[in-house]
């Protein structure tokens, strides 16, 4: 979610201590004042640093989290294959909510683009392509791009709802045609209208409708009158001679709206289906503004006009978050009754809500009309899959609201579903009521009674203190090393018992392999009661570089603030030494240093477009891709020349997946200027994008006319590693080793890397092994290095290296399938599987659940296998050899 779901707790019992407003000052001096309170160690326990230390406890997360996702996924994949079309749409929301809960961003939106795909219904896309635009925000620079390349993203365009949506009229106007079988008294009929006579055809006005057919044919005494009074009808005399020329001629004029309105209310009343439904499509087709939408939904409701209806809902849904601010539009999604949803969105309310709940929840989870969608989500809910999503996330708002009975229910409710993690919910209103034991014995219930998972546990140390809460932390992250709370606990613990390198390196424990944002802001506390101004500054430029919106504790104070406040207490760097500390800190793969040099250097008057290019790079290194996307943009805004833009927004196009539209902008920026970002550029998109062997001689010369440009050390350092890569992949080892040598001659540390390869190719293990411990030695962030280097040694040294890979980052996959594969030689099947699926508890691979399938197949247990293709093809649903293992397997299924 874009903005936090903050805990309960943390608004009572967290930081309570401490007041911003005490030491945010900007003058020279205001925080040495506050520091001189404490010695430059934290020997003492003043409040004002015991304040910065404390950790709020996680929220309950509004998210879909079963006991055993792959089993979930596994049965969504099976029910996608036998489905019938209208299914489809509701089952592809249902995986984006489990990759939600699981963080699995790409996912989550391929299944929403899944969902839009296979949308059976106008409403389905209309619903599922206004949430592929809201979760593009501040992407749209990409669609008008891809258009300068004469191509077009599809997903998030308007629908032309007056001709798409269609609406089965044809049983009334039978209806009405076999009625006229009659005999024909009088040919015309004068309608009075006020002082006017519209004088009409008697059998075409008999044809509109039932109701008109009976009064002009029946038995009614207006069949044998020639005059009849409608003057009581809210009908104008413009409006019924447009009435009467669709009767002769099927198809309506130019109206205004205001006309057309009447006319639409007149059809309904009359039951005139055929002008009705062009009354409505009429009026769909001329919605172009909120306040448009906002005054006929009213109307499209009242008389049940779906299209109109729809036409409406789609200027809101465009418009989100925006329309959200409006009171009337809250006003009419909180307040539609059943048959209300039914005419606005047709079978899509449940989908609707969904997507209301999220963009509510992201502006303010606490807010009104997020618990009024959320409320509409309960009730749009049919399945027992929909029910529990919109227990737990309605319990989840009602708990931060303080509501706590209804809370209690919501989680009952969801759990009594099979929602197991909304224990989580009634823990900690336990907790808050006071019942600590009860709460502990409801989570060691749930752990004893099945497979335990990281985030039961790290509930569980919640409802106790001390050693108990230490141990319950210890075990969560063992089960689950991605939580972040357990190490923010333990870190600042550690720091309130004066233990400050313990504290330090705790906290990095996961900033090594995760930047939470939240582990930056505590590490950045520790910095300040150090008082080591330097390195506290390091990481909120980091953190302003990954959200410069962001704000600390709590919420109370712009991270901006802080920054200005610090700043006075270290040395202002000139624009020289600011180059010193990104060559060091970028050779020593400090990243995140890096991250901090660049950020200042963007206040000086060097060339922005360049630094924050340099910034995207390391945020794509770090994995943080959105924010690697802004800074991108920010690049091409401040572009100083049109081939320099012109390469930005090459790599805005390859990192979106638009390969080949990024090679034509790398061939545009080249016709205006040979620069080394162009050649590079392409060279880069080539090598990724070409199948044939023999485009690596045409990368080679791309990458050699790029070195004779000129540039920085730091990108012509990557740009011999990455032509030595080439030329090893081509056999020319000494030509590759050359490169990797002049590319560590100007620092390019990662060299090592390739020159431990060549070392490798040519039988020198020894050396290749050799050559990585040097990257080992001089990387900060050197997990990756490790990972390389268990290549080229013995089993056990291997053992080693892939053990610190995984302390260092457990998140990389391939030290899981080493272990694996090793324990499967050894002919131990159960250790085998279950060292895949520790690491598959808390990653969502393709690879891990390809192997842990195979060895499941190995074994003889056909479901478990199946069950793993099924749940790796959610991941993948084009992966060549998932897809033979699955048929093999699912040949033998009994």
């Amino acid at each position: 979610m874009r903005s936090s779901f903050a805990s309960e707790s943390c608004k009572e019992s967290q930081l309570n201590s401490l007041n911003p407003q005490s030491w945010l000052q900007v003058e020279r001096g205001k925080l040495s004042k506050l520091s001189s309170q404490s010695s430059t160690s934290p020997t003492s326990s003043s409040p004002s640093i015991e304040s910065f230390i404390k950790v709020p406890e996680p929220p309950v997360q509004p998210f879909f989290k079963p006991g055993d996702y792959v089993e979930v996924l596994a049965q969504i994949h099976e029910e996608l294959e036998s489905c019938s079309p209208q299914e489809r749409s509701n089952l592809y929301l249902f995986q984006y909510q489990l990759f939600k809960g699981l963080g699995e961003a790409k996912l989550m939106r391929r299944s929403l683009r899944s969902a839009w795909l296979k949308g059976s219904t106008v409403h389905e896309k209309l619903v599922f392509g206004a949430w592929l635009k809201f979760e593009r925000q501040g992407e749209e620079l990409i669609s008008d791009l891809l258009a300068t390349c004469g191509k077009c993203a599809q997903e998030s365009g308007q629908i032309d709802v007056s001709s798409d949506l269609d609406i089965d009229i044809s049983s009334s106007s039978r209806e009405t045609v076999s009625m006229m079988n009659g005999s024909h008294i009088l040919r015309s009929v004068s309608f009075k209208i006020g002082d006017e006579k519209i004088v009409c055809d008697r059998q075409k006005i008999a044809s509109l409708s039932a109701p008109f057919h009976a009064m002009l044919n029946g038995c009614f005494s207006e069949s044998l009158c020639e005059h009849i009074d409608l003057s009581e009808n809210n009908i104008s005399p413009l409006g019924f001679r447009a009435i009467s020329e669709f009767s002769i001629t099927g198809s309506l004029n130019e109206e205004s709206p205001n006309v057309l309105l009447e006319m639409l209310i007149f059809a309904n009343k009359f039951c005139c289906e055929r002008l009705k439904d062009a009354c409505d499509r009429k009026l769909a087709s001329l919605v172009s503004s909120r306040d448009d939408a906002v005054e006929l939904m009213e109307c499209a409701l009242e008389e049940n006009s779906p299209v109109l209806a729809a036409s409406c809902l789609q200027v809101f849904l465009q418009d989100l978050p925006d329309c959200l601010n409006d009171d009337r539009v809250v006003e009419i999604f909180s307040h539609a009754n059943k048959q209300e949803k039914m005419i606005m969105v047709g079978p899509a309310s449940f989908s609707l809500y969904c997507l209301l709940s999220e963009v509510a929840m992201n502006l303010d989870p606490q807010s009104d009309k997020t618990a009024c969608f959320l409320d509409q989500l309960v009730e749009s809910a049919q399945t027992n899959r929909q029910k529990l999503l919109a227990f737990h996330q309605l319990g989840c708002v009602r708990l931060l609201r303080k509501e706590y009975d209804e809370a209690e229910r919501l989680f009952e409710a969801a759990l009594n579903a099979g929602h197991i993690y909304s224990v989580s919910g009634l823990a900690r209103l336990g907790c808050i009521r006071g019942h600590r034991l009860w709460a502990f014995d409801k989570l060691s219930s749930v752990i004893s009674s099945g497979t335990p998972l990281g985030w039961m546990y790290l509930e569980r140390s919640l409802c106790c203190e001390g050693d108990k809460r230490w141990e319950d932390l210890e075990k969560a992250t063992e089960l689950d090393p991605t939580l972040t709370y357990p190490y923010m606990y333990r870190a600042a613990a550690l720091m309130r018992r004066q233990n400050v390198q313990a504290a330090l390196a705790e906290i990095n424990r996961i900033l090594g392999f995760k930047l939470a944002l939240e582990c930056l802001e505590l590490r950045f506390c520790f910095y300040l009661a150090l008082e080591n101004y330097q390195a506290a500054i390091c990481d909120v430029q980091a953190i302003l570089t990954l959200s410069p919106d962001y704000r600390m504790f709590e919420g109370r104070v712009a991270a901006s603030q802080l920054r200005t406040l610090v700043r006075e207490h270290v040395e202002n760097w000139t624009t020289a030494d600011c180059w010193l500390q990104l060559y060091d800190r970028w050779s020593s793969v400090d990243d995140t240093g890096s991250l901090s040099v660049i950020y200042q250097m963007l206040e000086s008057d060097a060339a922005k477009g360049v630094l924050y290019f340099r910034q995207s790079l390391l945020l794509l290194r770090l994995n943080c891709p959105e924010a690697a996307m802004r800074s991108l943009q920010l690049a091409r805004q401040h572009a100083s020349t049109e081939h320099e833009r012109l390469v930005y927004e090459g790599w805005i196009l390859y990192d979106t997946g638009h390969c080949n539209e990024g090679l034509q902008k790398a061939e545009e920026s080249i016709n205006i200027k040979k620069s080394f970002e162009a050649f590079f550029l392409k060279a880069y998109a080539l090598a990724d994008s070409s199948l044939d062997p023999s485009c690596s001689s045409t990368v080679i010369s791309l990458l050699e006319e790029a070195l004779k440009c000129p540039s920085d050390r730091l990108r012509k350092g990557q740009a011999l590693n990455n032509l030595g890569s080439v030329y090893v992949d081509c056999g020319k080892l000494e030509l590759a080793a050359d490169c990797y040598i002049n590319a560590l001659k100007i620092r390019h540390t990662r060299a090592h890397q390739g020159l431990a390869r060549v070392h490798f190719l040519r039988n020198e293990k020894t050396a290749a092994y050799e050559e990585m411990t040097k990257l080992i030695e001089k990387a900060q962030n050197n997990a990756s290095a490790f990972e390389k280097r268990s290549e080229y040694c013995d089993r056990e040294l291997t053992k080693a290296d892939l053990e610190m890979v995984t302390q260092l980052d457990p998140l990389r996959v391939y030290p899981y399938r080493y272990r694996a594969a090793v324990l499967m030689d050894s002919h131990k099947e159960k250790e085998a599987i279950a060292e895949l699926s520790r690491a598959i508890v808390f990653k969502a691979d393709l690879h891990l659940l390809h192997l842990r399938a195979a060895f499941h197949e190995h074994t003889g247990d056909v479901l478990a296998a199946l069950r793993d293709c099924r749940a790796a093809l959610s991941v993948d649903p084009n992966h060549r050899e998932m897809l033979e293992l699955h048929n093999r397997v699912n040949s033998h299924e009994p």
